[in-house]
């Protein structure tokens, strides 16, 4: 039995992303908060993962829901206060669970009172904390940088004559991480965070963190051809991966040292496998797990991601600990027709759960939620508003989950702030009570996790992939586990023999793979 409680829990755990307007609110103004988390933690208990990451929940006038902050240190009161979040820590601590917060280092709410301060007056002490620069001659932005969310990067302030830059919306203007008194002050907020009991950070946006405007424009991007918007008709040369973000990345690591426990850090940075391992550090004194993305944007074809699979483990560090994720708060959801669809869904869970690594699930996954159609009159998130019909749209992922065949699944006793899917097939209550139901089999793929070493600790070898079937195995000792995953929907021969452990089918295992079928096999 693999011990929850080991200081490189990390290595051995699972961890469970909530986005906290859509787990469970409490209060009946139709969006979730803390104490709707508190009540419902028995189901991640049910689940059997090990830790849970909260998506943000500070003060901030909410243009992007939570990811411009006003004030670091803070609870907004949509999801309550200090101390419900003591509380919900405590209640998460006494389960055996550890808990990460979202940190939000790239970029403020325009509200903050840094920023505030910052605009007053360009001989203001903070100034500095925040990226300004002089138009060019003609009044124009000073780079021709485009905004993650469309439009220029860079924001003209009338008062003050020069433009600062935001790599979001106009309304999260960017910290200068360059300030040795901005990147003190932000160090601090981990610290004061971390003193109050929070066992990690998943750290967003972290490729962003530093930038060069003084290398001026960005050149062209030779291989657009108009996927992603606008921003994606530009590399990110002087924008993103800048070699003091890697530094960023170690300080943040210095800190979490000197606690005991050490604290952990995970960083979300979208880019190459080489550019996002460089997160790890020369001598593993960067992020303990840079977010591994391969599978999210990946065809779901086995021989596709049997290829990511290789070249990521081949790439790794020595002594690196390898990550996996399906879907977060950003993109679509597995399960949807755009991804491995529903029928699929289970071999993914299984895929997930059984590749060398710590896995990230994010809420709803576990149920098979799939992307819900947001009517054009609901439609909140300012990616899609800004750049409509261009497949940004992020409130697809965020709807609320259904806890109870009720109104509004439970999940809230007011209006909630997205439509809620309805299906019994994706509801809580009705899944736990169906032991072939893919909320059970992820129950019993976790179960099965913690039993085994090999799946946690030990190492990983692809077997044997064609155009139906991944195959592979894990090996920890003397115990040997092969896992071998039915892309098809068609019948295809069985890979190994040994005892099924596990199958997706959840019954008698049959001779052949069957379609759509996923089987944990314990080797002779």
């Amino acid at each position: 039995m693999v011990d929850k409680h080991d200081t490189e829990w990390w290595k051995t755990g699972t961890i469970y992303q909530i986005y906290p307007r859509s787990f469970m609110d409490s209060d009946g103004d139709g969006i979730g908060d803390l104490k709707g988390i508190e009540s419902r933690l028995d189901h991640l208990t049910y689940l059997g993962v090990d830790a849970v990451w909260i998506s943000p929940f500070y003060p901030s006038p909410m243009k992007d829901f939570g990811y411009d902050v006003s004030d670091y240190t803070g609870i907004d009161p949509v999801f309550g206060n200090l101390d419900d979040f003591e509380s919900l820590l405590a209640a998460i601590h006494a389960r055996g669970l550890k808990l990460l917060l979202d940190f939000v280092p790239c970029h403020s709410s325009d509200q903050h009172p840094w920023f505030q301060a910052s605009r007053s007056s360009r001989d203001d002490p903070k100034r500095d904390w925040y990226i300004w620069r002089d138009p060019k001659p003609d009044g124009s932005p000073p780079t021709n940088w485009i905004a993650e969310f469309g439009g220029s990067a860079w924001t003209l302030d009338e008062a003050t004559g020069q433009y600062y830059y935001h790599a979001f919306l106009p309304e999260q203007p960017s910290i200068n991480w360059l300030n040795p008194d901005a990147r003190a002050a932000m160090l601090d907020v981990l610290q004061t965070w971390f003193d109050r009991g929070v066992d990690g950070f998943r750290v967003d946006a972290v490729e962003n963190a530093v930038v060069n405007p003084e290398g001026g424009d960005n050149p062209p991007n030779p291989n657009w051809q108009g996927e992603g918007g606008p921003p994606r008709s530009l590399l990110g040369t002087h924008t993103k991966y800048q070699a003091e973000t890697f530094e960023i990345a170690r300080e943040m690591r210095r800190l979490g040292r000197t606690y005991h426990p050490e604290k952990v850090f995970v960083g979300e940075a979208y880019g190459t496998i080489e550019e996002v391992i460089r997160f790890y550090g020369d001598d593993h004194d960067g992020f303990h797990l840079p977010f591994n993305f391969l599978l999210i944007g990946a065809e779901w074809n086995p021989l596709v991601i049997a290829s990511l699979v290789d070249a990521y483990e081949a790439a790794l560090p020595a002594g690196a600990w390898p990550n996996w994720v399906l879907g977060n708060h950003d993109r679509a959801r597995i399960a949807s027709a755009s991804r491995a669809g529903r029928a699929q869904a289970p071999v993914a869970a299984m895929m997930l759960l059984t590749l060398r690594g710590t896995p990230t699930i994010y809420q709803g996954e576990e149920l098979g939620m799939e992307n819900v159609e947001i009517p054009p009159e609901r439609v909140v998130d300012p990616w899609e508003i800004n750049l409509p019909g261009q497949g940004h749209g992020r409130d697809p992922v965020r709807t609320p989950l259904a806890w109870e065949e009720a109104p509004h699944g439970g999940f809230t006793t007011g209006e909630p702030w997205l439509p809620v899917d309805l299906r019994s097939e994706v509801t809580v209550s009705v899944l736990r009570r169906d032991p072939g139901s893919i909320l059970n089999l992820h129950r019993d793929l976790l179960a099965l996790r913690h039993r085994e070493p090999a799946l946690t600790l030990g190492d990983y070898r692809t077997v044997s992939v064609d155009d139906a079937v991944f195959a592979y195995e894990r090996n920890y000792g003397d115990s040997r586990i092969g896992v071998a995953l039915n892309f098809s929907d068609q019948p295809r021969p069985a890979v190994f023999e040994g005892e099924v452990l596990l199958s997706t089918e959840g019954d008698e295992a049959t001779d052949d793979l069957r379609p759509n079928e996923g089987r944990v096999v314990r080797l002779i």
